[in-house]
């Protein structure tokens, strides 16, 4: 009996131990995360803020969905004359997808005092994509004397996508590109180092 009795008081005896540990343990840890680490946070500076920065390469702020159709046609011409009985001509169909934002690596900060002046290029057509399996072709001609080919179907393509450019430009495409590229650097900037608003950011186009 006293042998048992000898076991189960080291067993509870042990148990305790590791209730200690683990009260212990835990009470480190929140210590740690309320407890200041003695590091200071890291400073604000021009050249450090502008690495940052221009480290996230491009930033698309705006995107820009469309279904677009257009006609292609086109007659033969013998000395600039129109040959009669030779127009080609097809109706296209087709999505695309137009993105539009700046360069980030031409982005530089300068900070003085409390104030946060940010140089940004123009905003500009990022990329221009057309979703190739939405490409419908309608009304397709077939002429013998001026068959239709793949080139004439690029560069229709190619066409196609600069009036489709101008006219988002037109829209004010990019001008709401850049004031959403101010908005996102403003909120990427006082998030990284949670400014007061005693700080004022400024921006300057760059041309």
């Amino acid at each position: 009996m006293a042998e048992e009795k000898k076991r189960k008081v080291h067993l509870n005896q042990t148990f305790k131990n590791i209730i200690i540990i683990i009260v212990i343990a835990c009470v480190f840890f929140f210590v740690g995360k309320l407890w200041p680490s003695g590091e200071e946070p890291t400073k604000m500076t021009s050249d450090l803020l502008s690495q940052q920065i221009q480290g996230i390469s491009e930033l698309a702020t705006v995107e820009y969905n469309y279904t677009n159709m257009g006609k292609f046609e086109n007659q033969a011409t013998f000395y600039g004359w129109k040959v009669p009985f030779t127009t080609k001509s097809f109706i296209i169909s087709y999505d695309g997808k137009i993105k539009a934002g700046i360069d980030m690596s031409q982005v530089e900060v300068k900070i003085s005092g409390k104030t946060i002046t940010v140089s940004v290029p123009q905003s500009q057509i990022l990329s221009h994509e057309i979703d190739e399996e939405s490409i419908e072709v309608f009304d397709e001609t077939k002429n013998i004397f001026n068959q239709i080919s793949i080139t004439d179907y690029n560069q229709f393509a190619i066409d196609q996508k600069d009036k489709m450019e101008e006219n988002v430009i037109e829209k004010g495409l990019l001008d709401e590109a850049q004031d959403k590229v101010e908005t996102v650097i403003t909120s990427f900037i006082k998030s990284s180092y949670q400014l007061s608003d005693e700080y004022e950011i400024k921006f300057i186009i760059v041309e």
